[in-house]
């Protein structure tokens, strides 16, 4: 029984153990007077003999950046001088040179430095570009060139990413700054948006109710799933683009055109005389020109001509006055057909009955016979 236990003890030890050669706990690790995430002000005093080696980074520019970057050249220049670090402008190449100098102290501000130049080179303003110089401040490039393949549908996503006095994106990529939190927020956002997963409207919104519920001690350590609101996927119906249909596939060439030496002996004018086609032009172009006198005629007489006007409904035209006399005439024609048919459809019942009584001649001549 002894062994076995021994055993379960060495099983449990060998799990205690760490892959790295120096990954063992550290006495500071689970204190709690230690904030990990505080990031503390760099002080000159912690390396006051400067930095060994010379450290550099470049980075291209547009050349529509070209103008705004000579103006503000001279306040990132000085803003870079407090940190002791040197800039360049290459106008000819098109790019910005960051490196150390001996008055350099913060070996990480030439990494700020160098987020620098590509937050310029991207189009973000100066004043709000220098603030990645603090500490706190980070910046995201995103890339979303690559995240579809239409071009349509790619530019109509870009829009709805909005940035400051309403202006859209124009290129493949987005800058973001801030801290860690807000940059992985930002970027969750904005590749949401372009694989069309969900619209940056609503992820505010969910960023919105989580700043609210942050509020509340009492929910600080519970599950905030059953307070953010789910929105669904609505399929939207899009216009069917009319494909062309495909014509029947015929192994013979279309027929030859008639040229224009064919035209002219379909028409007998190849046989004519030099003389005689001149005329005939002649005679072609006068009818076109008279043509076009015409037709600018009648639209000059037209603007003279008298807009009709409004009928009253109590006064009556010519036109309506023989359309009434027209259905009198018919009215009374059909009255008088109507009158002999009557009269023929009514017979006196005495008279029919004493001429039924009177015997016919027919009748009688048989009788003497």
């Amino acid at each position: 029984m002894e062994n076995e236990n021994d055993g379960d003890v060495l099983q449990v030890q060998k799990s205690k153990k760490h892959k790295g050669k120096h990954d063992k706990p550290k006495p500071w690790d689970e204190d709690p007077n230690i904030d990990h995430w505080k990031i503390d002000k760099f002080d000159p005093s912690w390396n006051e003999s400067g930095l060994l080696e010379v450290s550099s980074f470049s980075t291209l520019f547009p050349q529509y950046r070209e103008k705004y970057l000579q103006e503000i050249w001279p306040s990132v220049k000085s803003a870079l001088k407090e940190y002791g670090i040197s800039c360049e402008l290459n106008l000819v190449e098109g790019s910005m040179k960051v490196s150390t100098t001996r008055k350099t102290r913060d070996p990480y501000i030439i990494v700020k430095a160098r987020d620098l130049m590509k937050l310029l080179s991207r189009s973000v303003p100066v004043h709000q570009a220098i603030k990645i110089l603090d500490d706190e401040v980070q910046c995201d490039i995103i890339k979303i060139g690559n995240l579809v393949r239409n071009k349509e549908r790619f530019v109509k996503r870009r829009q709805h990413l909005v940035g400051p006095n309403s202006s859209t994106l124009k290129g493949n990529t987005v800058a973001a700054m801030g801290s860690f939190k807000g940059l992985k927020q930002v970027r969750k956002i904005v590749e949401d948006c372009i694989q069309n997963k969900m619209h940056p409207v609503y992820h505010i919104k969910v960023l919105m109710m989580k700043k609210e519920l942050e509020k509340d001690p009492a929910l600080a350590h519970e599950n905030w799933d059953r307070f953010l609101p789910k929105f669904k996927k609505k399929n939207v119906k899009q216009k069917k683009v009319k494909t062309k249909e495909k014509k029947q596939y015929t192994p013979f060439p279309p027929p030859q055109q008639p040229s224009k030496i064919d035209e002219q002996l379909a028409s007998g004018e190849f046989f004519m005389s030099d003389t005689k086609k001149s005329s005939k032009k002649w005679q072609e172009k006068q009818e076109k020109q008279a043509q076009k006198i015409a037709e600018s005629k009648r639209k000059r007489e037209a603007a003279f001509i008298p807009p009709e006007e409004p009928r009253n409904p109590g006064s009556k035209s010519e036109d309506d006055k023989k359309d009434m006399a027209a259905i009198a005439m018919s009215l009374k024609k059909k009255a008088k057909e109507f009158g002999k048919q009557k009269a023929a459809e009514n017979i006196n019942p005495e008279a029919y009955i004493a001429a039924a009584g009177e015997p016919s001649k027919k009748k009688s001549k048989r009788s003497q016979s």
